[in-house]
């Protein structure tokens, strides 16, 4: 049993390390503070236990707000009697995250922990801003710190509380002389004690400042403003502000198409067609890597909602076994989906088995699934062939003399297409279920309420359309549709519309680069109604 304090980056999933994915997907439980994006939390092993103990502000917290005792507690009860904990901190674990107490506590329970680094926000939404905080000839060096420099201390000891004043501003006006730049976390509030503690202290009024509010999300926002100018500014939390003559550069300025109003709203990766969108992605986990990883490298925020689970056969496979150990008789076997080839191919004992007979492909992604295996289709649709079975059919070649028999490996339930098509060709048509589809349990409560403010969803089968449109959230109600549809094939568009939804783009192949054409145009008009979030409070000094 460990405890992993886990660092969640920025916000931008694509930020995550290596270890902190693997170590989500492998988690039994996960807590979590109120800034780690839904995106990341979407990455968590279906079932795991969700548990949120974000710190909110003020009198009126909701519940759910945890103190850091509290918080603590919960670790070590969980360290004692769950396998693999989670606990996920915004930015980095130890840069005012207050990881080290938990890791205090964790050892003096006697509970097993590990740290994994996080990229810090500090650092990271300044670079996603085009702000370098160290630049040869500018800033040779940082500094950073929160918000809440000169804060009292509660009775225990333990939380920061609202308070501090005069005792601020001395702070502030010691930092004013640090040479370098002043990255603050959590200063949003303690902005007009700030900037004037910095001038008293021998900053100049003119000092450059950049606030960078929702860092590394779609909502990013960039205001550029001077020392003296920065307690008029409206600003939301959660917001990194940058100090010093560093916080004049924009390198994104000088790069092709970058936004040239430096005052003007950004998004991440500025550059990239699908900045500051949030896509769904409603593909079983293990198929929606490449998906989510050519969505992700456009800019957009991916949001993993599985809508179909793929398992084996009712009958346990029996049927589908038979017909591998008969394989060899026949002409053709044709493969319609990946899911078919993982399951069909493995039951071969090598590729001699199919030594003789033919594949057949719908498209390019069953062709990739053949490849992992070491085998090539040979009959693949062109464009022109059309999408779909009813592509397959119409290139596929008359029987021989006498008639020939094809092979279709695919889902339990599904339609018969290809078998009817085939048929009226003069083929004799085997279909034995490979595998069944069957619908995801529902997003946990973070992920469901991030799915109102998602742009776009993606289907690429009319079991997900069918099994997402039927999905509840945590509260009983249905999960919200995004206003752009996009559906991969005419079969799950069809569906799409027969129940009821508009279909905004159809991609005419599957391949990556047509669906980001596809979602970029049927985004243009959209992008620009939709609304910005509600500000949130200012977040406390455990989730910069």
């Amino acid at each position: 049993m460990t405890v992993y304090l886990v660092g969640a980056g920025p916000g931008d999933p694509g930020l995550l390390t290596r270890r902190a994915a693997a170590l989500l997907v492998r988690a039994d439980a996960v807590v979590y503070d109120r800034l780690v994006d839904p995106a990341v939390l979407s990455l968590a092993r279906p079932g795991a236990e969700l548990v949120d103990v974000g710190k909110r502000p003020g009198p009126g917290a909701p519940p759910g707000a945890e103190s850091q005792r509290a918080i603590n507690d919960l670790l070590v009860d969980m360290g004692h009697r769950v396998d693999v904990v989670v606990r996920l901190k915004g930015g980095d674990p130890f840069v005012f995250g207050r990881g080290g107490e938990e890791a205090e506590a964790l050892s003096a329970a006697g509970v097993r922990w590990e740290v994994v680094p996080g990229v810090s926000s500090a650092l990271a939404v300044p670079a996603l801003a085009g702000i370098p905080v160290t630049h040869r000839g500018v800033a040779t060096s940082f500094t950073v710190v929160t918000g809440q420099v000169g804060s009292r201390k509660s009775s225990e000891g333990s939380d920061p509380v609202p308070g501090g004043g005069r005792e601020r501003e001395e702070d502030w006006r010691r930092l004013a002389g640090l040479e370098g730049t002043l990255v603050v976390l959590m200063g949003v509030a303690a902005r007009a004690e700030l900037a004037a503690g910095l001038i008293e202290g021998g900053r100049r009024p003119d000092t450059p400042v950049t606030v960078i509010e929702r860092g590394a999300t779609p909502a990013q926002r960039v205001v550029r403003t001077t020392l003296a100018e920065l307690p008029t500014v409206a600003l939301d939390p959660p917001a990194v502000v940058v100090i010093g003559p560093a916080a004049a550069m924009d390198l994104t300025l000088g790069a092709p198409n970058a936004p040239n109003a430096p005052n003007a709203p950004n998004a991440p990766n500025a550059l990239a067609p699908l900045a500051g969108v949030t896509v769904v992605v409603t593909r079983p986990r293990h198929q929606a890597g490449s998906l989510a990883d050519a969505l992700s490298a456009a800019g957009a925020r991916v949001l993993l909602v599985p809508a179909t689970e793929i398992e084996g056969p009712s009958d346990g496979g029996k049927a589908l076994a038979h017909a591998a150990a008969a394989a060899a008789g026949y002409d053709w076997v044709a493969f319609t989906s990946a899911n078919a080839v993982e399951r069909f191919v493995p039951l071969m004992r090598d590729g001699r088995d199919l030594a003789g007979v033919r594949l057949a492909v719908v498209g390019q992604g069953t062709q990739d699934a053949l490849t992992r295996h070491r085998l090539v289709a040979d009959l693949s649709p062109g464009l022109s062939a059309g999408p779909g079975a009813a592509g397959l059919v119409s290139c596929f070649p008359d029987p021989p003399p006498g008639g020939g028999t094809v092979l279709w490996p695919c889902a339990e339930g599904a339609g018969d297409a290809l078998a009817a098509g085939l048929t009226a060709r003069g083929w004799r048509v085997d279909q034995v279920a490979a595998y069944r589809t069957v619908a995801a349990a529902p997003p946990p409560v973070a992920v469901a309420d991030a799915l109102a403010g998602a742009q776009a969803v993606v289907f690429a089968a009319p079991s997900a359309v069918r099994a997402y449109v039927a999905m509840s959230g945590p509260d009983g109600e249905p999960v919200p549709v995004p206003p752009v549809v996009v559906c991969i094939g005419p079969t799950t568009a069809s569906t799409a519309r027969d129940l009821g939804l508009v279909v905004a783009a159809e991609p005419p192949t599957p391949s990556p680069d047509a669906l980001l054409e596809s979602l970029r145009t049927a985004l243009a008009g959209v992008l620009a109604a939709t609304p910005r979030p509600a500000a949130e409070p200012e977040p406390q000094p455990d989730s910069p």
